[in-house]
């Protein structure tokens, strides 16, 4: 019996894109969490959120939950992105 390997990647639906400098610091930063909205995510990323505010003093944390766990995130709550220094994709069980 044959093993078949899929391939669990979402179809690229955005095109070429050119990353974001390298931030020099964090104080003061806009940081977004995307998360896949999965139970365990709320407490990783409460601690995370208490991290980053206090020991790299960063101005804001957003958080993004999609609706979907297995779907890429809806550009509907991407809307305020510009406003963002660094995005972080979580998951959580």
């Amino acid at each position: 019996m044959a093993i078949e390997f899929l391939d669990p990647t979402h179809e690229n639906v955005f095109g070429k894109f050119t990353r974001a400098p390298r931030l020099d610091t964090l104080e003061g930063a806009i940081i977004a969490i995307i998360s896949n909205g999965k139970k365990g995510t709320i407490p990783f990323f409460d601690a995370y959120e208490h991290v980053m505010r206090k020991t790299y003093r960063v101005a804001e944390v957003v958080r993004v939950t999609k609706s979907n766990i297995s779907t890429p995130v809806d550009t509907k709550l991407l809307g305020d992105a510009e406003r963002w220094n660094v995005l972080i994709a979580g998951v959580g069980d």
